[in-house]
């Protein structure tokens, strides 16, 4: 099995859409005239760092699925559980001499994006100071319903009150990745009115798979 680059003259995979009721998943797309057989990628996007994209050979579990079984099936059904993102893509097949060939899309419309569901993710913020202190000492704690990534949270400091957003302060980063569970930070020397809260780093990218909740 090998993959090309579609070419003005390949057929393709058009209007896929995705349908999604409780945990069960259902793909629909317009087959092109010619094409009797298409393999279907899902692909569990990895928010520990997995940036792969669609231009990329497939990655994930690849299934042969015929223009018959669409059919009788009237699309094609999938079960989604857990948390994060499934990412499937439907390949045109195309059966020469040495196998079937896979037609890669650049256009993207052979792809959709599932959510499995959203983990939670807590997190409380205290202050420490003895009175008569020019600084106190901010802790943090975070609990993860899944693994996080170190990359997908910061922590933003202000002068003067609470950070609405992300912008609203200065930005700090995480050094190392969140376990499921409880995860309390090494204590953090801030100015006496400064305060703390935590954003994501990038909402549409780490909301589509967590909620970050404030205790």
């Amino acid at each position: 099995m090998r993959f090309t680059d579609a070419d003005p003259s390949a057929p393709l995979i058009r209007r896929l859409t995705l349908a999604v009721d409780e945990s069960q998943c259902t793909l629909r797309w317009l087959w092109p005239e010619s094409v009797e057989a298409v393999y279907v990628e899902r692909l569990e996007l990895d928010m520990m760092g997995d940036d792969r994209t669609g231009e990329q050979a497939a990655q994930g579990k690849l299934k042969l699925y015929t223009k018959e079984e669409y059919k009788a099936s009237n699309g094609y059904m999938d079960r989604i559980t857990g948390f994060g993102a499934i990412r499937y893509t439907v390949y045109v097949c195309q059966m020469e001499e040495d196998g079937p060939v896979l037609v890669r899309q650049r256009d993207g419309d052979n792809t959709v994006i599932a959510s499995a569901g959203k983990a939670d993710i807590r997190f409380s913020i205290r202050y420490k100071s003895g009175f008569f202190q020019k600084r106190k000492s901010v802790l943090m704690t975070v609990t993860a319903e899944a693994p996080v990534p170190k990359e997908a949270l910061c922590y933003v400091r202000k002068q003067g009150g609470v950070p609405l957003n992300k912008e609203d302060g200065t930005v700090y980063p995480f050094v190392s990745d969140f376990a499921p569970g409880r995860n309390e930070m090494p204590p953090v020397e801030v100015a006496k009115d400064d305060y703390v809260r935590l954003f994501f780093t990038d909402g549409p990218k780490y909301g589509a798979a967590y909620r970050l909740i404030s205790d």
